[in-house]
């Protein structure tokens, strides 16, 4: 039986067990003291983020935990996983609702609590397929960032003593909306530090997350559809569990207004097509790498049951928003690399301030309230606020690609 927690150790991460133990062990009391029968508040738990930035701090045994999420069918998981964990403590108040975090029913849970300790956003749109259309960056940017500004207003009524947002690598020197809108709510959520403490976390691609290439692998597998990768695309992965421990070790013994990264050097990128590779062998195939979309699908339409070989395609990546590496930092921030083993940190840096984040965001919406903006409009505004954003139109996108 494949074992997806062995591949990713053996063949992504190459690491047996967590890169963030010793950070974990050596802040083990004040995490504890944080955490431990405090009020726990996660938006977009259902998530491969989120959930296992719930499963990292039940170990600190919370008082109780409000889990928000749109999907429904992900909360159900979240519980079943859980509650059938052995030795994970989960509190009697354990209780996850299906709705958006800008809904009003958020707002009413929210009041009632009279808040939340701690307060965790993974809500986001966090892929660069996200970025098609005028109407798909609407939805991206109104997610990542609109309607983050309004959780952060609402959170100044009870404000928390640890609040967490999750960002992405894409963020350092963007070149897609995705990750640009990123970026804005970096800046957006940094502008209310003088509220309460706000801490984020830009990493690595999380292996076999919900809804990514690798995790696609798995569904083409079961319906003996071909398998495709860029070739040309390096990328730095952490495990499912290491995401949930980067974003707790952030979220509670963060500073205000500063971002954490996992120490991953250059030598330690794969392809996604290496990924694949290995994928294939780990799965009992050899590879069959086809020339193109068309001849692999063939290949594997007449593939018989006892097959030993598996169509893969492999290309160079053609599409608007790919970006060839990844960073987590940009020259001009001032990084700690001393104070975690496995983390490195971007101190408090220049961020925009508060009325020019308003202003900002009224652009937005009057673009947005506009029956004919273009996406090109939403790109020259982003950059004004982020004037480093060097985002190239290829006239392509994910969604054309198997």
């Amino acid at each position: 039986m494949f074992n997806l927690d062995k591949f990713i150790s053996d063949f992504v991460t190459g690491r047996s067990s967590s890169m963030f133990i010793n950070d974990i062990e050596a802040n083990k009391e004040t995490l504890s003291r944080e955490i431990k029968e405090k009020k726990v508040c996660v938006i977009g738990g259902a998530g491969s983020i989120g959930s296992s930035f719930i499963k990292a701090v039940l170990r600190f045994e919370p008082r109780s935990i409000v889990v928000v999420d749109l999907n429904e069918n992900g909360l159900a998981e979240l519980v079943r996983d859980v509650r059938s964990t052995e030795g994970l403590y989960v509190p009697e108040e354990f209780r996850c609702y299906t709705l958006n975090f800008a809904d009003p029913i958020f707002e009413r849970i929210f009041r009632e609590e009279k808040g939340f300790d701690i307060v965790a956003n993974f809500s986001a749109h966090k892929h660069v397929r996200s970025e098609k259309d005028r109407y798909s960056v609407q939805a991206l940017i109104e997610n990542n960032d609109i309607k983050a500004k309004k959780l952060m207003d609402l959170l100044t009524v009870y404000p928390p003593k640890h609040f967490f947002c999750v960002s992405t690598d894409k963020a350092a020197n963007p070149v897609n909306i995705m990750g640009a809108s990123k970026r804005i709510m970096e800046d957006l959520v940094m502008a209310y530090n003088k509220f309460f403490k706000v801490t984020t976390a830009r990493f690595a691609n999380v292996a076999f997350s919900n809804g990514s290439l690798p995790d696609g692998w798995i569904h083409r597998l079961q319906k003996k559809q071909p398998l495709a990768a860029p070739s040309d695309v390096k990328r730095y992965f952490v495990s499912p569990e290491e995401s949930g421990q980067i974003c707790m070790l952030a979220c509670i013994l963060g500073k205000g207004g500063e971002v954490f990264f996992p120490k991953l050097g250059e030598d330690q990128m794969l392809t996604f097509s290496r990924i694949c590779d290995d994928f294939v062998k780990a799965e009992g195939f050899n590879k069959k790498e086809c020339k193109d979309d068309a001849e692999a699908k063939r290949y594997a339409s007449e593939m018989c049951f006892e097959s030993t070989t598996y169509p893969v395609v492999y290309f160079n990546s053609d599409t608007t928003g790919e970006k060839a590496f990844e960073e987590f930092y940009v020259p001009g921030e001032k990084i700690d690399m001393k104070r975690f083993q496995a983390l490195g940190v971007v101190e408090q840096t220049s961020r925009h301030e508060m009325t020019e984040v308003s202003d900002f965001f009224e652009k937005l919406e009057s673009i947005f309230a506009k029956e004919d903006f273009t996406k090109a409009q939403v790109v020259d505004a982003i950059k004004e606020f982020i004037p480093n954003f060097e985002h190239e139109e290829k006239g392509k996108n994910l969604d054309q690609k198997m």
